[in-house]
């Protein structure tokens, strides 16, 4: 293959990097891209936590002073698959982050980067917290202790 035809047709995954001020902004703007799809899937998975842990409580206590339900059960089963659900939310948001944010920090974007160091943010804690606060959620259901 001639040089002139791999410069027409680079390999799949490979493009040209500038270093320009467009690059670098837009780097940026990418960067800031993916904290704030982490930030929203903390915010739908501490809804789906809660709700699920407060759907439990709520009508666990709503049957014990009512008449007899049909389905007992029915609540902690909704309230579990609920929190399940906001902890896998998590999980596959935090892999997915850390997957991009290293790819964002590559060798491959360091011309246009511009920052050394500076991977990781506090959301990534926070996302993290979430998910142990969950799993304590969800153990405290299954066993009954809430």
């Amino acid at each position: 293959m001639s040089s002139a035809n791999a410069a027409a047709n680079p390999p799949l995954g490979c493009f040209e990097v500038r270093t320009t001020s467009d690059s670098h902004f837009g780097w940026i703007r990418t960067r800031l891209a993916i904290e704030r799809t982490l930030m929203a899937w903390v915010r739908t998975a501490t809804a789906l936590i809660g709700f699920g842990f407060t759907i439990v409580q709520f009508l666990q206590r709503l049957q014990s002073s009512g008449p007899e339900a049909l389905r007992p059960e029915a609540p902690r089963y909704l309230g579990l698959a609920l929190i399940a659900a906001g902890i896998a939310g998590l999980l596959i948001s935090i892999w997915q982050y850390r997957k991009l944010v290293a790819y964002m920090h590559s060798s491959q974007f360091g011309p246009i980067a511009g920052v050394e160091g500076l991977s990781q943010t506090p959301l990534l804690a926070i996302a993290m917290g979430l998910t142990v606060i969950g799993v304590f959620a969800f153990g405290a259901v299954f066993l009954r202790i809430a």
